[in-house]
């Protein structure tokens, strides 16, 4: 008998203890969290210069190490209140390079601005893509996301580990924070139960992960959708760029794919 009560005695305290904690959690529901994007140029040109036989490459991507880091680096920021959130990148920290055209990634110099309606399911997207401004509106993309058990600490939040192949054979890998529950993050990424703090493209050699996150007020105007661009959606867009990269070679789907995000 004794044993038995102090068996429930153990299983009340876990229980309050549980409740407690459960109850002085706190929850984000609005703020800014600021993001570092990082690419790693050595390897990405490498890729791209992979099979050229003209010296020139070499010769170029010699002169692009000798003058500029291994990992360029950008910065973003992600606005949210209760459903809807803006993206953008931080103009102010544009990195720079002393020898552009070698390395002239598409998906490393993404500029996207997006604004997320999850109420809707949809989002507005500002696109740059070379001398052409774009804006496109359509649904979000749908994610088959595969939670894992693995889990770290990112900008002071526990997260979990997802994984997704998007855009046919792109291979993701992002953690979420539930103490954040909006269902966004960094770029078009949406459909995890928490905001996306860390992604990776291992195979595309970049990463975006947060490293601050500040809870304040939003105001509305704050959330504006991006109006500027030739209205157009998802599948006009990719026939478009179909189109203009036809004599792109191997070139050709990177890009394609860097402009799909």
């Amino acid at each position: 008998m004794k044993t038995i009560l102090n068996h429930l005695l153990i299983l009340i305290i876990v229980l309050t203890s549980c409740n407690t904690f459960a109850q002085n959690e706190h929850f984000v529901q609005n703020g800014v969290i600021e993001f570092e994007k990082k690419s790693n140029m050595y390897a990405l040109i490498t890729k791209k210069i992979k099979g050229e036989t003209d010296s020139y490459y070499k010769l170029a991507f010699e002169g692009y190490k000798k003058n500029n880091p291994q990992f360029k680096t950008a910065k973003s920021t992600l606005t949210f209140s209760k459903n809807k959130s803006l993206y953008k990148w931080d103009e102010t920290n544009e990195p720079t390079s002393n020898n552009s055209w070698i390395a002239d990634d598409a998906m490393a110099n993404l500029k996207n601005v997006i604004a997320t309606d999850l109420d809707t399911q949809t989002s507005i997207t500002q696109k740059n893509v070379y001398d052409d401004l774009y804006l496109v509106k359509d649904s979000l993309r749908k994610i088959d996301w595969k939670i894992t058990d693995e889990t770290r600490e990112i900008a002071g939040y526990e997260c979990r580990r997802a994984n997704a192949i998007i855009i046919d054979s792109v291979y993701v890998v992002a953690y979420y924070t539930i103490q954040i529950p909006f269902s966004g993050g960094p770029e078009s990424f949406t459909g995890l139960p928490g905001t996306i703090l860390g992604l990776a493209m291992p195979h595309e050699n970049m990463t975006w992960f947060a490293t601050k996150v500040t809870e304040i007020t939003v105001p509305e105007k704050d959330l504006i959708p991006p109006a500027k661009g030739k209205p157009t959606d998802n599948k006009e867009l990719n026939k478009t760029l179909l189109e203009a990269l036809k004599n792109w070679g191997k070139w050709a789907r990177k890009t394609l794919q860097a402009y799909s995000l």
